[in-house]
């Protein structure tokens, strides 16, 4: 089986990692984690895009040679994902040789064949967006001025008259059309697959993919007076790494990416892919936006939010679930302090941090804190249906639907409190102390399970978690059904349960 390929968007580095460039990065090391704990292989992407115009001009300002400001900026994408606890099995950058290898190589072979052609180009070109619009797709602006379309933009748009190389992206409607038909999945969500399929159906329009006044880019093969654009040259990036690293990596299994770059990666990159007779990926999954207190996040406003400083106050753990416990991976949500504040007091302090809190008390009281053999062989706990939520859970996260996975957890942590509750250990211990001990094993048992399904959200707190309660690093998941025997999963020498420090102290 060949290894699962996840990758995300290679990250624009006209300015600092925030918020949005974790959370899809995030979203990439949940599920490289997930499947990694199921005993698959996987191969999980990501880096940085460092061409084009808006790059020179900014290195400009900052008085850095392009490729200075370049390795400054992805620094500290490296850094933050280090950071935020995230393990990519690749970094690429658009600068690297493997990359701008491929992508001289993939132009040169489009030449060839045909799929791309010299010509000029009259229309508008945004410099923020590092996008060309026909005259039809701008919006008016003052004194007759053409505005950016992208509602995030808005810019002034400059007229734009030069020759150009094409893509010959009109050749792929019908190709797009039933590649869509044919695997239902390759738009992801499901929602957001009519408005690709109303843009294909309505005409498709050879794009440019040169500049001829733009320095700071792969030279087109045979014609260095031209640069490739930096839309068509940062999408061979998912080519680049594969081939570099191991054939059989591609396609890629799921391209993950933010929903204002879904055309580029649902209808460019699969006919680019299609002009180069190369497979196309499995899964392109677009994912909303944040906001900031209701607002939307802009320069203009400083209000990034930066996750070095949140992580600073709340945990890394904490906001990585946080992002994901908030709202559906698809749709679009709002960050605040607030709301942050009351999911880590109530989901991670109260919940989980106080069931954590008694087992362990009680393993020390009632257990004199040594692990039985007997460990989860009643029924307290239902371990059956446990197991089959485990598929529940895994099959969640595979879907890309981290929120209800993360609901389902929570669901099952709650039920293990009322059962501490319900069965009182320390009423039952008054009469039968052996009874009472039972009774906390198998919570500790529920605990190693919870600490399985917790691992790829919250890794640092899982482990923790584990060393807690002395339990091994258990199989995650689809595999926990497979174990018949819960106390199979004992660590070779008994452990032991510890009293310690809260997983989550409480947040005044």
């Amino acid at each position: 089986m060949k290894p699962f390929y996840i990758t995300t968007p290679i990250y624009y580095i006209n300015a600092a990692p925030h918020i949005g460039h974790a959370y899809t990065t995030i979203a990439a090391d949940i599920l490289a984690r997930t499947l990694r704990l199921q005993g698959r292989q996987v191969h999980f992407l990501t880096g940085t895009d460092e061409h084009g115009l808006k790059i020179e001009k900014a290195a400009a300002e900052a008085k850095l040679s392009p490729k200075e400001y370049a390795d400054g900026i992805a620094s500290q994408f490296r850094d933050l994902w280090k950071a935020l606890d995230i393990q990519p099995d690749d970094f690429i950058r658009t600068t690297e040789p493997r990359h701008e290898e491929t992508v001289r190589s993939a132009f040169a072979a489009l030449l060839k064949s045909g799929d791309i052609y010299k010509g000029r180009y009259r229309g508008f070109y945004c410099v923020s967006d590092e996008t060309f619009w026909t005259e039809k797709e701008t919006l008016p602006g003052p004194g007759g001025a053409k505005l950016c379309p992208n509602p995030d933009c808005k810019r002034p748009l400059e007229r734009v008259e030069e020759e150009s190389y094409f893509f010959k992206l009109s050749r792929y409607g019908d190709r797009l059309l039933s590649h869509y038909d044919a695997h239902p999945e390759f738009l992801s969500p499901s929602s957001r697959a009519s408005e690709m399929k109303n843009f294909v159906k309505a005409g498709l329009q050879d794009i440019s993919v040169s500049r001829a006044k733009v320095k700071w880019g792969v030279p087109v093969p045979g014609d260095e007076s031209h640069t490739v654009y930096v839309w068509f040259d940062a999408l061979l990036n998912y080519l680049a790494a594969a081939d570099s690293k191991d054939a059989s990596l591609w396609p890629a299994d799921v391209h993950i990416v933010g929903k204002e770059i879904y055309r580029f990666h649902s209808v460019v990159w699969p006919a680019m892919l299609m002009a180069l007779g190369r497979k196309l990926p499995g899964k392109v999954f677009a994912h909303g936006w944040w906001t900031v207190e209701g607002e939307k996040m802009s320069k203009s406003k400083g209000n990034f939010v930066d996750p070095l400083a949140v992580t600073k106050d709340f945990g890394v753990d904490a906001f990585r679930f946080f992002l994901f416990r908030e709202m559906p991976f698809g749709q679009d949500g709002d960050f605040s302090i607030a709301s942050l504040k009351r999911r880590y007091n109530a989901d991670l302090a109260n919940d989980l941090g106080n069931l954590l809190n008694r087992a362990s008390d009680m393993a020390i009281r009632y257990l004199d804190g040594a692990i039985p053999e007997s460990l989860g062989e009643r029924d307290f706990i239902e371990r059956e249906k446990m197991a089959q939520l485990s598929s529940a859970i895994s099959n969640a996260i595979e879907g890309l639907d981290f929120s209800s996975a993360l609901a389902t957890i929570w669901s099952e942590i709650g039920r293990l409190n009322r059962l501490v509750n319900e069965r009182a250990p320390w009423e039952v211990a008054k009469t039968d102390r052996e009874k009472a001990g039972e009774i906390v094993a198998d919570i500790l048992w529920g605990l190693r399970v919870i600490g399985s399904w917790i691992e790829p959200f919250m890794p640092a707190a899982a482990a923790k978690l584990r060393s807690r309660i002395g339990s091994p690093r258990m199989p995650m998941l689809a595999k926990l059904g497979d174990q018949r025997r819960p106390q199979d999963a004992l660590p070779q020498s008994p452990g032991r349960v510890s009293k310690g420090e809260p997983l989550f102290p409480r947040k005044a």
